[in-house]
């Protein structure tokens, strides 16, 4: 009877055994987590949203985009409308819900930030996020903010102010005219400034080239500093000028008006402005 129990209690010990071994198995865990960490079921496919708005915006409105994961593209125009289109893509509905693009407009406004949306935490923590594409029309006579851009940002002619700041792409800004900042950017950038009558132009923290287009009536002191990289020219009467410190200036036209640049991995060209065209393409 005593070995009959003591069998018994053998073969519970090794069921026990059995089934904590299976749970604590890391490959069998590893293998539940893709439907937990991406929010949902295992299908093939991809989810698609479109978002199409357009907004009536008066001369000098300010239009910022910000937080966005992927391209950004403005084309402009002689018009009073803003157009927006958004395309967000991803693997799954669940993958979208993870982020939400808020816009808000007024006569003199228009905002469009992509923030978190409503995905549970360890799918916004592990999975995939959506890409988004932004593409406005807008009118010539907007200032523009861009800034926390996953990807490239291309403009074409604005009558106002650009700002442009956290950019992990090229920027290229076709026309711009008064003040212009660029600050924290992982990319090539072009940009054609038409006039600095009303304020100065700022470039810090660049990760690639630098090519600035001036107009023939732009009047500046540039001064380029903290650069591992060169300054050249290719406007006429324009020379450039390096001290022992590797500081750059130069003068251009009859001086007043300040460029500064600072933090650039890269190198600085200066060159003449031509006709630009408002549609460009993003990449």
């Amino acid at each position: 009877m005593k070995r009959i129990i003591l069998v018994v209690l053998l073969v519970g010990i090794a069921g026990i055994a059995g089934i904590v071994r299976s749970n604590s198995n890391p490959m069998r865990r590893l293998s539940s987590l893709p439907s937990v960490l991406h929010g949902h079921k295992q299908s093939s496919g991809e989810a698609r949203e479109e978002i199409r708005k357009s907004y009536e915006l008066a001369a000098g409105a300010k239009v910022e985009v910000s937080g966005i994961n992927g391209w950004v593209k403005v084309e402009t125009a002689d018009v009073k409308t803003a157009d927006v289109f958004i395309e967000r893509l991803g693997s799954a509905q669940e993958v979208l819900n993870r982020r939400k693009i808020t816009i808000d407009a007024s006569p003199n406004s228009l905002r469009i930030h992509g923030e978190k949306g409503d995905g549970n935490f360890l799918g916004r923590l592990f999975g995939s996020s959506p890409t988004e594409r932004v593409t406005l029309r807008l009118p010539r006579q907007i200032s523009l903010v861009a800034q926390g851009v996953n990807g490239s940002v291309v403009v074409g002619e604005i009558d106002g102010s650009v700002k442009v700041h956290g950019i992990n792409g090229k920027v290229e800004i076709a026309q711009a005219a008064g003040s212009a900042e660029f600050n924290g950017i992982n990319g090539n950038i072009s940009v054609g400034l038409k006039q600095l009558d009303t304020g100065r132009t700022t470039i810090n923290g660049i990760n690639g080239n630098i090519e600035l287009k001036l107009d023939a009536s732009v009047n500046a002191d540039l001064d380029a500093h903290g650069m591992n990289g060169n300054v050249t020219s290719d406007l006429p009467n324009v020379v450039v000028h390096k001290t022992e410190r590797g500081r750059y200036t130069a003068q251009i036209g009859t001086g007043g008006n300040s460029i500064s640049a600072s933090g650039i991995n890269g190198n600085i060209r200066l060159t003449r402005l031509k006709s630009a065209t408002s549609g460009v393409e993003a990449g």
